[in-house]
This record gives C-alpha cells, structure tokens and sequence, in this order.
C-alpha cells in the first residue's frame, strides 16, 4: 500500500513536470507590437524553461531511481538475514538490479542534456 502512493506521488510529479515543459516549447503567438517581446527576450524565455524542465525530469528519474534503490537493498538486507548461506547469489542479483537502476538514471540525464544543447 505504501509503495501505490510513492508511485502516485512520481505520477503526479511526472504530469505537472510535463505541464511545466509545454509552455517553454510552444510556438509564438501573433500579438500586437507593443506587447510583443523581443528576439532575444523570446529565446532567453525558451532556454530558462527547458533548464526547468530538464532539472525536474533529471530530479525525479534521480529521486525514483533512489527511491528504488533503496527498497532493493532492504529487501536484499532481509533476504539474507532469512537465508545467510545464499547471501552471494543475493547479493550478486542485487548489484545487476541496482546497475540496471542507474542506468535508467543516466539515460535521463542524457535526454536532458539532448533537450539543452539540441532542441
């Protein structure tokens, strides 16, 4: 039960980080000269937003990735406090795990970093 509303929790924090990244991606809207704003201050406004965007997305896959970590290893702890004699094999599972963990982790900040210094 208490896992559903870690994940709803990371749910919610996904969708109002995506909600935060549309704006920053939106194209211009015609408006009158006197309201419009220049150039520089249009594109100023586009790159803060995808540094927002990306901290967040960056943020929350290292958040979660900790998250799940750290269930892995107390599971693991308890594992071999049951089983003592199998704790190499536990413990060998847990690493792939937790390297399986962290690379998802790195593939978020490489999207983020492609949205910086691409898009």
């Amino acid at each position: 039960m208490k896992h559903k509303k870690v994940y709803a929790l990371l749910l919610l924090t996904f969708l109002l980080a995506g909600l935060f990244a549309v704006p920053a991606l939106a194209a211009p809207v015609d408006m009158p000269p006197e309201m419009a704003m220049s150039a520089a201050q249009n594109e100023g406004q586009i790159i803060s937003g995808k540094a927002i965007a990306c901290g967040i997305a960056v943020g929350l896959a290292a958040g979660a990735g900790a998250v799940a970590m750290g269930i892995a290893v107390a599971k693991t702890n308890g594992s071999i406090a049951r089983q003592p004699e199998a704790a190499g094999q536990i413990r060998s599972t847990l690493m792939l795990g937790l390297v399986f963990i962290e690379t998802a982790i790195i593939y978020a900040l490489l999207v983020a970093i492609l949205i910086i210094f691409v898009l």
